[in-house]
């Protein structure tokens, strides 16, 4: 965590200087938002390698400024909130947000989560070597961060492409959702299943001639999912 520069943005400025202090000792720069609309400006201003945001602020809430992050850049985000049923998890990471954590949260279970995001960020995506493939519909070259669809870029978030790179890795080989958290997340996840549904559905929606009828990101209900290969030429699932 050394030399990274993290924005935490809440409304509530005990909690803040709380978290500063806790990042600090682990040599993080921790740059301090009371409220979205401030955060947003920073952001703006300086790279920040992370952002933990909060939900329930006034103003532009957490669900919004996570929204308006994911315009601006691929920065990974970690929601905190008090909030913390499925379907609040679930929108989080439909929001774009890379971690959802609920509070209160112990200060050890806070810094593996972030760990965990910065250790994903910086795995290239072509590590396990080259994972090109290219049909009719979709082609891309993950080792250079390309996918492409009917010949027109397509920008996926570092998790997205990281997921595509697990499955491609095991191409037309069912893996389980705990597989698939124990390869993108980390084994710090391997109980929070919605991670992986709600991750699949957004590839799908960038991906996928038709996501209600998918031919690629195939899933075996109970079971788990898989990348299928096309031969080049084929438009039929």
């Amino acid at each position: 965590m050394h030399g990274r520069k993290i924005l935490v943005i809440d409304d509530e400025k005990d909690f803040i200087d709380l978290i500063k202090r806790e990042l600090e000792e682990f040599g993080a720069t921790v740059d301090p938002a009371l409220s979205a609309e401030e955060g947003l400006r920073l952001f703006r201003d300086r790279h920040h390698d992370l952002v933990l945001l909060d939900l329930m602020m006034p103003g532009i809430d957490g669900w919004q400024a996570c929204r308006a992050f994911r315009k601006l850049s691929d920065v990974p985000i970690i929601m905190l909130t008090a909030m913390g049923s499925d379907a609040e998890v679930v929108r989080g990471l439909e929001s774009g947000a890379d971690d959802y954590l609920v509070k209160p949260f112990s200060r050890q279970v806070l810094l593996a989560r972030i760990r965990a995001v910065l250790r994903r960020m910086e795995l290239a995506p072509g590590q396990r070597g080259p994972l090109r493939y290219e049909d009719d519909h979709l082609a891309f070259d993950l080792a250079r961060r390309e996918v492409a669809v009917q010949g027109q870029p397509v920008k996926l978030t570092p998790t997205e492409y990281y997921l595509l790179e697990c499955l491609v890795c095991n191409a037309d080989h069912l893996l389980t959702p705990r597989q698939i958290l124990e390869c993108v997340w980390g084994p710090e996840y391997v109980d929070s299943i919605e991670y992986v549904h709600v991750y699949i559905h957004r590839l799908r929606q960038k991906l996928e001639p038709d996501p209600q009828t998918p031919r690629y990101l195939l899933n075996v209900p109970g079971a788990g999912y898989l990348f299928r290969t096309l031969p080049a030429g084929n438009d039929r699932p």
